[in-house]
């Protein structure tokens, strides 16, 4: 066989779901899941009918693990996956999902933060003794009459 036959031979992995998993970091079930929502397409099928992944598809396995772990929903990393695939891409693009991405993380920061300045001082308040009354409560029960 001639050298670039080999290389390209050594090339084409095909691994089951449990190496794919293994291979990617994604588990088996998360690989179903992306298969069955369009993230990850193309997937081959051996003739007992068990998937088969290639290399490009545990690259993309990978990008959608790193996406996801950065926070990006599944409709964010299905536009980055056909930005990555597409040459023709503008990075502008990119840059601004990736902007926006993080304005939205500032505002849940902001929005945790405030959360946990209200539970800190209603915590506060709370003497956490054998005393039936608890400002914690009593706050909860007002915002619930409040709505």
């Amino acid at each position: 066989m001639p050298r670039t036959e080999a290389r390209k031979a050594a090339a084409v992995v095909s691994l089951n779901i449990g190496q794919a998993a293994e291979a990617s970091g994604v588990s088996a079930k998360m690989i179903r899941h992306y298969e069955s929502i369009g993230l990850l397409h193309g997937v081959d099928r051996s003739d007992g009918n068990y998937r088969r992944y290639d290399e490009s598809q545990l690259h993309s396995l990978r990008f959608i693990k790193r996406a996801r772990g950065l926070g990006f929903s599944t409709g964010e990393i299905e536009e980055l996956l056909g930005l990555w695939r597409n040459p023709r891409r503008a990075s502008a693009e990119v840059k601004r999902m990736a902007q926006r991405h993080v304005a939205d993380l500032d505002a849940k920061i902001d929005e945790l933060r405030s959360m946990r300045n209200a539970l800190s001082d209603l915590a506060r308040h709370c003497h956490g003794d054998q005393r039936a009354d608890c400002p914690i409560l009593e706050d909860l029960a007002a915002t619930v009459q409040r709505t």
